[in-house]
Protein backbone atom coordinates (compact mmCIF):
# COMPACT_ATOMS: atom_id res chain seq x y z
CA UNK A 1 0.00 0.00 0.00
CA UNK A 2 3.00 2.28 0.58
CA UNK A 3 3.39 2.96 -3.16
CA UNK A 4 -0.35 3.07 -3.89
CA UNK A 5 -1.25 6.15 -1.83
CA UNK A 6 -0.05 9.52 -3.04
CA UNK A 7 -1.18 12.73 -1.34
CA UNK A 8 -0.46 16.34 -2.24
CA UNK A 9 -0.66 18.59 0.82
CA UNK A 10 -1.89 22.17 0.65
CA UNK A 11 -2.68 22.23 4.37
CA UNK A 12 0.22 22.14 6.80
CA UNK A 13 0.38 20.51 10.22
CA UNK A 14 -1.44 17.28 9.37
CA UNK A 15 -0.50 13.62 8.99
CA UNK A 16 -2.95 11.33 7.20
CA UNK A 17 -2.88 7.68 8.27
CA UNK A 18 -4.34 5.23 5.73
CA UNK A 19 -5.32 1.60 6.35
CA UNK A 20 -6.80 -0.77 3.79
CA UNK A 21 -9.32 -3.10 5.42
CA UNK A 22 -10.91 -6.42 4.46
CA UNK A 23 -14.21 -7.01 6.24
CA UNK A 24 -14.50 -10.19 8.33
CA UNK A 25 -17.80 -11.97 8.89
CA UNK A 26 -19.38 -12.24 12.33
CA UNK A 27 -18.03 -10.75 15.56
CA UNK A 28 -21.12 -8.55 16.09
CA UNK A 29 -21.22 -9.42 19.79
CA UNK A 30 -17.55 -8.49 20.21
CA UNK A 31 -18.17 -5.17 18.48
CA UNK A 32 -21.17 -4.46 20.70
CA UNK A 33 -18.96 -4.98 23.76
CA UNK A 34 -16.23 -2.79 22.26
CA UNK A 35 -18.65 0.04 21.54
CA UNK A 36 -19.77 0.00 25.16
CA UNK A 37 -16.19 -0.06 26.41
CA UNK A 38 -15.23 2.88 24.19
CA UNK A 39 -18.14 4.94 25.50
CA UNK A 40 -17.17 4.18 29.10
CA UNK A 41 -13.49 5.01 28.49
CA UNK A 42 -14.36 8.27 26.77
CA UNK A 43 -16.49 9.35 29.73
CA UNK A 44 -13.72 8.37 32.16
CA UNK A 45 -10.97 10.42 30.51
CA UNK A 46 -12.83 13.45 29.15
CA UNK A 47 -15.30 16.01 30.51
CA UNK A 48 -17.58 18.23 28.49
CA UNK A 49 -16.67 21.35 30.46
CA UNK A 50 -12.93 21.00 29.75
CA UNK A 51 -13.06 19.30 26.35
CA UNK A 52 -11.83 22.37 24.44
CA UNK A 53 -8.58 22.36 26.42
CA UNK A 54 -7.75 18.72 25.62
CA UNK A 55 -4.46 18.84 23.64
CA UNK A 56 -5.79 16.88 20.66
CA UNK A 57 -9.08 18.76 20.50
CA UNK A 58 -7.28 22.09 20.80
CA UNK A 59 -4.78 21.15 18.07
CA UNK A 60 -7.56 20.14 15.70
CA UNK A 61 -9.37 23.41 16.31
CA UNK A 62 -6.22 25.33 15.42
CA UNK A 63 -5.81 23.36 12.21
CA UNK A 64 -9.46 23.90 11.25
CA UNK A 65 -9.04 27.65 11.74
CA UNK A 66 -5.88 27.62 9.63
CA UNK A 67 -7.87 25.93 6.84
CA UNK A 68 -10.50 28.70 7.03
CA UNK A 69 -13.13 26.85 9.06
CA UNK A 70 -14.68 27.91 12.39
CA UNK A 71 -14.44 24.73 14.53
CA UNK A 72 -17.18 25.90 16.89
CA UNK A 73 -19.63 26.11 13.98
CA UNK A 74 -18.38 23.14 11.96
CA UNK A 75 -16.87 20.84 14.55
CA UNK A 76 -14.36 18.12 13.71
CA UNK A 77 -16.37 14.91 13.49
CA UNK A 78 -14.41 13.46 16.41
CA UNK A 79 -15.27 16.36 18.70
CA UNK A 80 -18.92 16.20 17.66
CA UNK A 81 -18.97 12.46 18.43
CA UNK A 82 -17.24 12.91 21.79
CA UNK A 83 -19.68 15.64 22.76
CA UNK A 84 -22.64 13.40 22.00
CA UNK A 85 -21.13 10.63 24.13
CA UNK A 86 -20.40 12.99 27.04
CA UNK A 87 -23.99 14.25 26.87
CA UNK A 88 -25.28 10.71 27.39
CA UNK A 89 -25.64 9.21 23.91
CA UNK A 90 -24.42 5.71 23.14
CA UNK A 91 -22.31 4.65 20.17
CA UNK A 92 -24.84 3.36 17.62
CA UNK A 93 -24.51 0.10 15.73
CA UNK A 94 -24.30 0.99 12.02
CA UNK A 95 -22.16 -1.70 10.40
CA UNK A 96 -18.92 -3.34 11.44
CA UNK A 97 -16.57 -1.13 9.41
CA UNK A 98 -18.28 2.12 10.39
CA UNK A 99 -18.46 1.00 14.02
CA UNK A 100 -14.72 0.26 13.96
CA UNK A 101 -14.08 3.69 12.46
CA UNK A 102 -16.13 5.38 15.20
CA UNK A 103 -14.30 3.45 17.91
CA UNK A 104 -10.94 4.54 16.51
CA UNK A 105 -12.12 8.16 16.35
CA UNK A 106 -13.06 8.00 20.04
CA UNK A 107 -9.82 6.24 20.95
CA UNK A 108 -7.62 8.83 19.23
CA UNK A 109 -9.97 11.84 19.57
CA UNK A 110 -9.36 12.64 15.89
CA UNK A 111 -11.63 12.60 12.83
CA UNK A 112 -11.59 9.27 11.02
CA UNK A 113 -13.41 8.18 7.91
CA UNK A 114 -13.89 4.82 6.27
CA UNK A 115 -14.67 4.76 2.56
CA UNK A 116 -15.72 1.98 0.20
CA UNK A 117 -12.53 1.07 -1.64
CA UNK A 118 -14.16 0.84 -5.05
CA UNK A 119 -15.51 4.40 -4.69
CA UNK A 120 -12.20 6.23 -4.12
CA UNK A 121 -8.68 6.25 -5.48
CA UNK A 122 -5.24 7.84 -5.25
CA UNK A 123 -3.77 10.35 -5.90
CA UNK A 124 -5.36 12.48 -3.20
CA UNK A 125 -5.10 16.17 -2.37
CA UNK A 126 -5.54 17.52 1.15
CA UNK A 127 -6.63 21.14 0.95
CA UNK A 128 -9.29 23.70 1.83
CA UNK A 129 -12.58 23.53 -0.04
CA UNK A 130 -12.89 26.10 -2.78
CA UNK A 131 -15.64 28.56 -3.63
CA UNK A 132 -18.63 26.76 -5.12
CA UNK A 133 -17.52 23.27 -4.03
CA UNK A 134 -20.07 21.04 -2.35
CA UNK A 135 -21.06 17.40 -2.17
CA UNK A 136 -23.90 15.20 -1.07
CA UNK A 137 -22.87 14.35 2.46
CA UNK A 138 -24.26 11.66 4.75
CA UNK A 139 -26.47 14.42 6.17
CA UNK A 140 -27.47 16.04 2.88
CA UNK A 141 -25.97 18.78 0.67
CA UNK A 142 -22.85 20.25 2.30
CA UNK A 143 -20.94 23.40 1.36
CA UNK A 144 -17.24 22.56 1.31
CA UNK A 145 -15.83 26.06 0.92
CA UNK A 146 -13.21 26.77 3.58
CA UNK A 147 -13.46 23.28 5.10
CA UNK A 148 -10.52 20.84 5.37
CA UNK A 149 -11.13 18.56 2.41
CA UNK A 150 -9.79 15.30 0.98
CA UNK A 151 -10.04 15.13 -2.80
CA UNK A 152 -9.39 11.97 -4.81
CA UNK A 153 -9.24 11.23 -8.55
CA UNK A 154 -13.01 11.70 -8.81
CA UNK A 155 -13.32 14.91 -6.76
CA UNK A 156 -14.13 15.70 -3.12
CA UNK A 157 -14.49 12.44 -1.19
CA UNK A 158 -14.35 13.35 2.51
CA UNK A 159 -14.34 16.27 4.91
CA UNK A 160 -13.48 15.58 8.56
CA UNK A 161 -16.83 17.09 9.50
CA UNK A 162 -19.26 14.90 7.58
CA UNK A 163 -18.48 12.22 5.01
CA UNK A 164 -19.58 11.97 1.39
CA UNK A 165 -22.42 9.77 0.19
CA UNK A 166 -20.28 8.69 -2.77
CA UNK A 167 -17.78 6.94 -0.51
CA UNK A 168 -20.36 5.53 1.93
CA UNK A 169 -19.83 2.01 3.26
CA UNK A 170 -22.65 -0.24 2.05
CA UNK A 171 -23.90 -3.44 3.65
CA UNK A 172 -22.12 -5.46 0.97
CA UNK A 173 -18.83 -3.50 1.07
CA UNK A 174 -15.98 -5.94 1.58
CA UNK A 175 -12.91 -3.73 1.25
CA UNK A 176 -12.49 -0.21 2.56
CA UNK A 177 -9.96 2.55 3.01
CA UNK A 178 -9.80 4.08 6.48
CA UNK A 179 -8.22 7.51 6.96
CA UNK A 180 -7.33 9.10 10.30
CA UNK A 181 -6.67 12.85 10.25
CA UNK A 182 -3.88 13.42 12.75
CA UNK A 183 -2.61 16.75 14.12
CA UNK A 184 1.11 16.39 13.50
CA UNK A 185 3.21 16.31 16.66
CA UNK A 186 0.19 15.50 18.83
CA UNK A 187 -1.00 12.09 17.57
CA UNK A 188 1.45 9.97 15.60
CA UNK A 189 0.74 7.55 12.78
CA UNK A 190 2.44 4.80 14.80
CA UNK A 191 -0.03 5.34 17.64
CA UNK A 192 -2.94 5.33 15.18
CA UNK A 193 -1.81 2.01 13.74
CA UNK A 194 -1.23 0.52 17.19
CA UNK A 195 -4.68 1.58 18.43
CA UNK A 196 -6.37 0.24 15.29
CA UNK A 197 -4.68 -3.13 15.82
CA UNK A 198 -5.75 -3.07 19.48
CA UNK A 199 -9.39 -2.46 18.53
CA UNK A 200 -9.29 -5.25 15.96
CA UNK A 201 -7.83 -7.64 18.54
CA UNK A 202 -10.88 -6.96 20.71
CA UNK A 203 -13.39 -7.10 17.84
CA UNK A 204 -11.84 -8.70 14.72
CA UNK A 205 -14.44 -7.35 12.29
CA UNK A 206 -11.75 -6.71 9.66
CA UNK A 207 -8.12 -7.41 8.90
CA UNK A 208 -5.56 -4.84 7.84
CA UNK A 209 -4.36 -5.49 4.29
CA UNK A 210 -1.89 -2.61 4.36
CA UNK A 211 -1.24 0.77 5.89
CA UNK A 212 0.83 3.89 5.34
CA UNK A 213 0.94 7.54 6.32
CA UNK A 214 1.50 10.78 4.52
CA UNK A 215 3.62 12.79 4.61
CA UNK A 216 6.48 10.50 5.62
CA UNK A 217 9.42 11.84 7.60
CA UNK A 218 11.40 12.06 4.33
CA UNK A 219 8.63 14.09 2.70
CA UNK A 220 8.42 16.35 5.75
CA UNK A 221 12.18 16.96 5.62
CA UNK A 222 11.93 17.82 1.93
CA UNK A 223 9.07 20.19 2.74
CA UNK A 224 11.29 22.16 5.13
CA UNK A 225 14.20 22.22 2.65
CA UNK A 226 11.93 23.61 -0.07
CA UNK A 227 10.80 26.57 2.04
Amino acid sequence: MEDEIQVRFELEGWTLFFARLQRSEGFSSEMAILRGEMVARTRERLELQTLASDPTVAALRRLFRAAGCDPTRYRPSSEALIRRILKGAELPAINSLVDLNNCLSLELAVPCCVMAEEAVGSPYTWRSGRSGESYESLKGPFNLEGKPLLVDVHGPCDAPITGSRRAKIQDDTQQATLVAYLPRGVVSAAVAHQRLEKLLAAAPVARILGSCYRPTETEQSQEHQDR
